[in-house]
């Protein structure tokens, strides 16, 4: 309900632009629109409540990984840097490095966690590409099995999810820290 609320178009939420400024190059300023991926990675005391699963990096390259609390499948992934930038390019060759080592370490604890079938990484850049949350780029790592879409969706405009988050998000927190103690330790998970 929280997200169709947002969608209504609270007139309180300052509107975000629609279309990046043409003068705007790499190294853009960060957003300064609200957005929830922002909020969550200023206050990791919250981390369980939110469903933040990894953290990683410092200063400009930190980021985070956490579930989507509307997946397209189970253990659907979000990937996001702290800074919140529009797009791809606005973030310094360093920050788009440490996105796609945390895109990989994401797919690591998808793969390693619940062994899909397959597994979707993506980015929507833009409301038109599909972006849900446009002033705050992120990658989307979505696990995928044969036959995990079905016809509710189509039908009833409903998406069922076998798990809920809250034990999702511990079975990914597990498979992140026995990750990272095989890493340190040299031996295997």
């Amino acid at each position: 309900m929280a997200y169709l609320d947002e969608l209504s178009g609270d007139d309180s939420m300052p509107p975000v632009p629609s279309q990046p400024d043409p003068s705007a190059s790499r190294g853009a300023p960060p957003s300064t629109a609200p957005c929830f991926l922002r909020e969550y990675f200023l206050h990791p005391e919250r981390d369980e409540r939110h469903h933040v699963v990894a953290r990683d990096g410092s200063g400009e390259t930190a980021g985070m990984i956490l579930l989507n609390a509307f997946p397209y499948a189970n253990g659907h992934l979000l990937v996001a840097l702290g800074e919140s930038r529009q797009r791809l390019l606005d973030y310094s060759p360093a920050q788009r490095a440490a996105l796609w080592r945390l895109t990989d370490l994401a797919v690591e604890l998808c793969e390693f966690a619940l062994s899909p079938q397959g597994v979707n990484v993506g980015v929507n850049q833009g409301e038109a590409a599909g972006a849900g949350v446009p002033e705050h780029l992120h990658v989307h790592v979505v696990p995928r099995w044969r036959g995990d879409t079905n016809f509710a969706t189509t039908v009833s405009a409903v998406r069922v999810i076998p798990a809920a988050l809250d034990a999702m998000a511990a079975r990914y927190r597990d498979a992140f820290r026995r990750l990272t103690q095989s890493s340190t330790t040299g031996d295997d998970a």
